[in-house]
């Protein structure tokens, strides 16, 4: 009893030190943009509750650039890259996890060698295929649009997660819907994709955090500042206000609380689907 009783307290003694050291940056981000202009925000050691609080960072950093505009371009692209991910990633693994054909672990195997592959080592070719296609925001704002989400819209990762979780479906289900006179889109949409949501749930959020967070790709590609996405146009403060970290702080904040809504919203899916991962195909 004694001996359990000190493997569970060790055990939740490291896994509260490890999630402190986890959120100890985002808390420090939110400790400096709440700091007003009289603290040091560079005083050693750290001062994690401000002496002078004041919520002016927030005000000032929303009311000089266009930071609606940054929001509105990051939720377009964001909501696209999702959607696209979920349809087209389902549509890739459904034969490769119910179908039977010549080659089919050839072609798994290949797609998930790609996630070995960094965006850095192809960025180049996209990026020349992009200018070609003229998907730049310099020809308008929905072909800038169709750029910064076409390389994003499906995954490797994406394919392997819905692989698994139909891979988890009796084949039994299937066969009853055919009995019942679905067609194989019938069955497919109305009784194979209903089972799979909480899989599903996990992509959205995994592609939703990813897509919110690039910065790489927005950069390289974006030529207008009204087209800015929000991790770009908070890069752009510390140009414009000669790096004003309280400003830069409160940006990024404000930049986080649509991931942390949009986790809450699927965290009742989340677990359950996670573990579709798990499963050996």
């Amino acid at each position: 009893m004694i001996k359990r009783i000190t493997e569970k307290t060790l055990t939740h003694t490291i896994l509260i030190i490890v999630s402190i050291l986890s959120i100890f940056p985002f808390i420090w981000l939110t400790s400096t943009s709440l700091k007003g202009l009289n603290e040091d925000i560079f005083a050693y050691p750290p001062k994690i509750i401000p002496l002078d609080f004041t919520w002016q960072n927030y005000i000032d950093v929303w009311g000089k650039v266009d930071f609606m505009a940054y929001f509105w371009n990051s939720v377009i692209v964001a909501a696209l890259t999702v959607m696209l991910n979920l349809v087209l990633s389902s549509l890739a693994a459904y034969p490769l996890a119910r179908m039977k054909f010549k080659g089919k672990r050839f072609v798994f195997f290949s797609i998930l060698a790609t996630i070995m592959i960094p965006f850095q080592a192809i960025m180049l070719p996209v990026y020349i295929i992009t200018l070609k296609l003229h998907l730049i925001d310099s020809v308008n704002r929905t072909m800038g649009y169709i750029g910064l989400v076409m390389p994003f819209a499906v995954s490797a990762f994406g394919i392997f997660l819905m692989r698994q979780a139909f891979l988890k479906i009796p084949k039994e289900v299937e066969e009853a819907a055919i009995v019942d006179g679905c067609n194989m889109f019938q069955m497919f949409w109305k009784i194979i994709i209903p089972m799979v949501k909480p899989t599903l749930a996990v992509l959205a959020v995994f592609t939703f955090i990813g897509s919110w967070g690039e910065f790489l790709w927005p950069s390289i590609l974006l030529t207008k500042d009204s087209m800015y996405t929000l991790p770009v146009g908070i890069n752009n403060l510390q140009g414009m206000f000669s790096s004003n970290w309280r400003f830069i702080a409160a940006g990024s904040i404000i930049s986080t609380i649509p991931i942390i809504i949009f986790f809450l919203a699927m965290q009742r899916f989340f677990i359950s689907g996670e573990n579709d991962g798990a499963v050996k195909g």
